[in-house]
């Protein structure tokens, strides 16, 4: 009977090990991070945006990501308002996301994503700011 008990319990222990270890193995949301290429970019009508999508646990970029939703404002400046309509551009770089915007007045833009990552549940939201300059 204790030996019953014994393998029991650590097969139990076993068992409920593996479940936490698997349920803390998924990433979430807040584990995603997107980064401007770079941080300033000339204003006009043809402003380029790059971003890379970066899984923090790994420094790895992550690609095939779906961006639905975009937003560029001039909340930096006081001017939420202002906004502007941003268009998706293809990329060759794994891992990069190209974006085509009006970036009409020098200063600083808000840039809004938020995307769907392969295996996620929850929708990654970002926000960078791009200085537009002359």
């Amino acid at each position: 009977m204790k030996k019953t008990n014994l393998l029991s319990r650590a097969l139990l222990a076993t068992i409920t090990y593996a479940a936490l270890s698997l349920s803390g193995a998924h990433a979430g949301a807040q584990d995603y991070e997107f980064q401007l290429l770079s941080s300033e970019v000339k204003m006009g009508p043809g402003a380029e945006v790059s971003v890379r999508l970066v899984d923090k646990r790994t420094g790895s970029l992550v690609s095939d990501a779906v961006i639905f939703t975009t937003r560029m404002d001039m909340a930096p400046e006081g001017m939420e308002m202002m906004a502007t309509p941003v268009e998706e551009l293809p990329s060759s770089q794994p891992g990069t996301y190209k974006f085509k915007t009006n970036l009409s007045m020098e200063g600083g833009w808000r840039f809004q994503i938020g995307a769907k990552v392969q295996g996620e549940g929850e929708t990654v939201n970002g926000e960078v700011v791009v200085k537009a300059t002359p």
